[in-house]
């Protein structure tokens, strides 16, 4: 089949290959050590975890790139990118360390938000760096194919990172010091597999470097206006669409995530408390990550074969479309198979929708100005994710059954396909739309 021929020519590219390299190991790090914190914040059978601590620990963790994202964008915009992968890399690993030292110490848990915080900070560049250079080591003409494999790759490597997390977790109580410093070893890794590319190879235009951070830095706001114009403009409104579309598809997929996490924690455990109790909940979580990652593998099989059929709004619609309807069916028994059904669901739909909203803006956004809209784009991510949480933590009862949660959600991913389909998608029938890969 075509898209089988696509993925084979597309990793025949030497760049593309070496791009997905670090990409793999760079979110297989993510996976790794977001495990790690999840099940000391959450996890530890010491702490007796609420919907509110978790959304207050995404707040922590989360919010403050809403500042650092806009000075990613314009400086990734300016900075060699492929220098961005290296650097950022390798401070990872060491802020990752210091991070397993504060664990092994126990410090105060501010502290430990703290160094946390400066690892996933950096993580900001690292990601919009990847997406921004995408276009650079592939034709137009594979793009879409392109996005169904290098992000959705980095998803499952990170799934996959978690679940080797959750298997060391397991291994032992007090694990987590270790799980942390696996984590820095694969963004080692990860910086050392970009010194394969080129310097230069990545971009931005040598027009567009600035080496002076100054000047950079003093830039930032005429550079974040400038990006929000580019992308409003009426010949990129349909990526302005897209982006509004993910962001609260991206809203769904955090509430529910902290509801599964509650399931898991207390309601689908055998005893109420204790040490038993916190395994068997991380089993379960580990359960619905697998699950879940699965869903993004399919999503990535799928999404160049539909996009290339309908395009890639009415594919967003589809996706959405197809959340209103099972959401609610699969989670209101919230029994453990209907949700993690579920999770293969939402895994499929998030990401296949994420894969069409790479392609739309990536096609409609000019190379000056990629990295500050995925910047953006990121930004949107982290503040729907922590909205989310926080809605999360008003609605859910302790054990983490809300009905009225489930439907809200159902009916936001319903909005979404309803708003995608009469504006997204006329904007982009007006405009051409990006091409895809059939």
């Amino acid at each position: 089949m075509a898209v089988v021929q696509d993925l084979r020519v597309l990793l025949r590219f030497r760049d593309f290959r070496r791009l997905l390299a670090v990409r793999l190991l760079s979110q297989g790090a993510d996976g790794v050590y977001q495990v790690a914190l999840a099940t000391y914040v959450v996890f530890s059978p010491e702490k007796q975890t609420s919907a509110a601590a978790i959304a207050s620990a995404m707040a922590v963790l989360l919010l403050p790139y809403s500042l650092v994202g806009p000075f990613a964008g314009v400086l990734l915009d300016r900075w060699r990118r492929r220098q961005v992968l290296l650097h950022g890399n390798l401070l990872r690993a060491l802020l990752a360390s210091v991070t397993a030292v504060l664990i092994l110490i126990h410090v105060p848990d501010w502290l430990f938000y703290v160094s946390a915080l400066c690892v996933t900070a950096v993580n900001r560049f690292v990601l919009a760096g990847l997406s921004a250079s995408l276009p650079r080591v592939v034709d137009a003409d594979r793009l879409v194919v392109a996005n169904s494999l290098s992000p959705t790759a980095g998803t499952l490597a990170a799934t996959l990172g978690g679940g080797l997390a959750f298997v060391v977790r397991l291994l032992g109580s007090d694990s987590d010091a270790v799980v942390v410093l696996l984590g820095s070893a694969l963004y080692l890794c990860a910086a050392l597999a970009s010194l394969r590319l080129a310097r230069d190879l990545l971009g931005p235009d040598p027009a567009w470097v600035q080496t002076r951070l100054g000047v950079a830095i003093a830039g930032t706001a005429r550079g974040l206006v400038a990006g929000v114009r580019h992308l409003v403009a009426p010949g990129r409104r349909a990526a302005a669409w897209a982006l509004a579309s993910m962001t609260m598809m991206r809203f769904c997929y955090g509430a529910l995530t902290v509801m599964v996490l509650m399931l898991c924690r207390y309601a689908w455990s055998s005893s109420p408390s204790g040490a038993a109790d916190s395994e068997e909940g991380l089993a379960l979580l580990g359960l619905a990550v697998g699950i879940s990652g699965v869903g993004f593998f399919t999503a990535a099989v799928l999404t160049p074969w539909a996009a290339g059929r309908l395009g890639p709004a009415l594919w967003i619609v589809t996706c959405a479309a197809t959340g209103a309807v099972l959401e609610p069916a699969l989670g209101l028994p919230f029994t453990e198979r209907p949700i993690l059904v579920a999770a293969f669901v939402l895994g499929l739909v998030t990401q296949g929708a994420k894969i069409s909203t790479d392609t739309i803006v990536q096609s409609a956004v000019d190379d000056g100005y990629r990295g500050r809209v995925f910047s953006l784009y990121d930004v949107l991510f982290n503040v729907a994710f922590v909205g989310a949480a926080a809605v999360a933590a008003l609605m859910l009862p302790p054990d983490g059954r809300s009905v009225a949660l489930v439907i809200t959600v159902a009916v936001i991913y319903g909005a979404v396909a309803v708003g995608m389909a009469r504006f997204g998608m006329a904007k982009q029938s007006h405009q051409g739309g990006p091409r895809t890969v059939t």
